[in-house]
């Protein structure tokens, strides 16, 4: 469903089951995936990848060349930069136009939340099931699992596939609303698979 407000420019590369609300502006080569929703007056910059059963909040603005993984949400206000060294002009004072730059990506991996208002300065990774706090800036690449928050955004606890803080018992990490249970290894936190 889109709304005849919104702005699509390849709506061929957006799934059938899409719902993309007032306003939003979809540039060119976008590809939405399956069971997604796109907020009123979000940007998503040309060429950018969207996944299957996201959540893309009012007002969110992402700039190629973004990738956003399956399942992801994406808060109010929230934006994903492209140029870490922006500037209007060259030097000389001559329009920098998007040649002009190298554009670099933010990625967000399976299951991750991005808090309302909050940045990811690109180039960085947000990983699988991370939560990233509202209002808080990313600067660096957010480990699996992780809950960061602050500005900028530092480490302040894990958390599980349900989004909520997990509590440390013993030699493993527990959610407290599911159960579900994760282990620290060399590699960052994993999920146990009871047997």
């Amino acid at each position: 469903m889109f709304q005849s407000s919104s702005l699509i420019e390849s709506p061929e590369l957006i799934h059938d089951s899409v719902q993309v609300w007032h306003f939003a502006h979809i540039r060119k080569d976008v590809s939405i995936g399956e069971n997604t929703v796109i907020g009123n007056s979000v940007y998503i910059g040309p060429g950018v990848k969207v996944g299957k059963s996201c959540k893309i909040q009012n007002n969110a603005q992402i700039y190629d060349p973004a990738e956003i993984s399956d399942f992801v949400f994406i808060g109010p206000g929230v934006v994903l930069t492209n140029d870490r060294n922006p500037r209007a002009t060259s030097p000389d004072g001559t329009p920098k136009l998007s040649s002009s730059w190298k554009s670099v990506p933010v990625k967000i991996e399976l299951g991750a939340s991005i808090g309302a208002g909050s940045i990811c300065v690109a180039p960085v990774i947000i990983g699988s099931w991370a939560l990233v706090a509202a209002g808080s800036v990313v600067v660096k690449n957010v480990p699996n699992f992780a809950l960061v928050a602050g500005v900028p955004a530092k480490q302040i606890g894990w958390v599980g596939k349900a989004g909520y803080k997990l509590e440390e018992v013993e030699d493993e990490f527990r959610c407290p609303q599911t159960n579900m249970r994760y282990k620290l290894t060399s590699e960052g936190l994993e999920e146990l698979v009871i047997k």
